[in-house]
């Protein structure tokens, strides 16, 4: 019997494993289609995303629009998104009884905001399908035999036993340490190096970390010195910032940040598309509309009263101020401040539970029609062990189903 091992039991090896199976037995092919996990359970990336509710994928259903979303890869993904997207994932598992909605912002979730929704759904057509599953399951080293096909030695629950198959898939996720990535490289594979995506700023200013859980959108977040520059909502929290602006910010620069070690200026505009310029006019023209109005207590829409108090008193503004009694050196400064607040970034943090790098395997050693080895007869990739990577939203999700569906119908026959 023909044998297909998946090395990795998260989205794109459970996906790649379902897809196999399926069209292995719609073909008629006698095919054993085995995932092996390394840890505990399988699919605990799926269980943490989106704060355990599942991000699924993005409302966003144009090839080429969906490529745009990825710092690195987006131009090997227009292939692979034209012949499965964001669409044909909602069909996907609508079809098994999983109906996803579409958030403001454009996310999707299952209706029932539960990651183990997801996560039973595709156990139940893994084994539907009779795929096997292990876990603690390792797999040491793998050996190209000279006739074709892979032998595997196993460790961590495999008892030391060996594995042979046709077909091989490598769906090991991120690059987390050294021995991600390994097998690849062992197999003749380049692998970029990893480094952290989807990050969240340590930003020790105390005034900032007091606004922990102010949500303030929208805002304009750069880096000086370098291209890098986001819109979008900002998240204060008790270690700094984070939010969809700063999460779009570090996947962009992920490697420009790398280099920086975690260490650079932070600028913020807090009323992005007005300039300097008119924050000060509308804020003289406060002094005569608002003249007796305490000026700490009468924000500039829409910032939150309770970071308007702190950039208010940091441009010099007394509590006791009132418009009337503003000077025009304060006026300036807080018109500055307004337009551009300047914070050290001193190094990163995890967003939540959740750990996306960019890095992985080069992506033009492999072939994006059937995820194959150009290499390796043989040996397909999946997910985020190739060097691509989605900004937040459900775009790393959406390549783990994508490739993860094109390698298992590649190795059916």
């Amino acid at each position: 019997m023909k044998r297909t091992v998946i090395i990795g039991g998260g989205a794109a090896g459970f996906f790649a494993a379902i897809a196999c199976a399926e069209a292995a037995r719609r073909n008629g092919v006698p095919r054993e289609v085995v995932v092996l996990e390394r840890g505990s359970e399988f699919l605990t990336k799926v269980r943490i995303s989106g704060g355990g509710r599942c991000n699924v994928t993005h409302a966003c259903f144009e090839p080429r629009a969906l490529a745009a979303r990825y710092p690195r890869g987006g131009r090997a993904l227009i292939g692979p998104f034209s012949r499965f997207q964001a669409a044909d994932t909602v069909a996907w598992f609508e079809s098994r009884g999983v109906k996803l909605k579409t958030e403001a912002d454009g996310r999707m979730f299952p209706v029932s905001d539960d990651s183990a929704t997801i996560i039973d759904c595709l156990m139940r057509e893994a084994r539907a399908a009779g795929v096997m599953l292990r876990t603690r399951c390792a797999v040491e080293r793998v050996e190209v035999l000279d006739e074709g096909g892979f032998l595997l030695h196993l460790a961590e629950g495999g008892d030391g036993s060996e594995l042979r198959c046709d077909r091989l898939l490598l769906a090991t996720g991120g690059c987390k340490g050294p021995a991600a990535g390994n097998l690849a490289a062992l197999l003749g594979h380049t692998v970029e190096p990893p480094v952290p995506s989807l990050f969240t700023f340590n930003i020790e200013v105390p005034w900032l970390r007091e606004l922990s859980g102010l949500s303030v959108e929208p805002v304009e977040v750069s880096v000086p010195g370098t291209r890098l520059r986001e819109r979008g909502p900002l998240l204060a929290t008790h270690w700094g910032a984070s939010g969809p602006a700063i999460l779009r910010l570090s996947a962009w620069g992920a490697r420009e940040l790398h280099a920086l070690d975690y260490r650079f200026p932070l600028e913020i505009h807090w009323l992005p598309g007005q300039s300097r310029e008119a924050i000060a006019q509308t804020l003289a023209e406060r002094r005569t509309s608002e003249a007796g109005g305490l000026v700490v207590r009468s924000p500039l829409r829409p910032l939150p009263l309770r970071l308007w108090e702190r950039l208010a008193l940091a441009a010099g503004v007394t509590p006791e101020m009132r418009w009337a009694a503003l000077p025009k050196a304060t006026l300036l400064t807080l018109a500055a401040l307004l337009s551009k607040t300047t914070l050290p970034v001193t190094g990163k943090s995890t967003n939540k539970a959740e750990f996306v790098t960019c890095g992985g395997v080069r992506l033009a050693e492999v072939d994006f029609k059937t995820m194959e080895s150009r290499r390796v007869p043989g040996l397909h990739f999946a997910g985020e062990v190739l060097d691509f990577d989605g900004v937040t939203g459900g775009f790393n999700f959406q390549a783990a189903w994508t490739t993860g569906w094109l390698a298992g119908l590649a190795m059916a026959p």
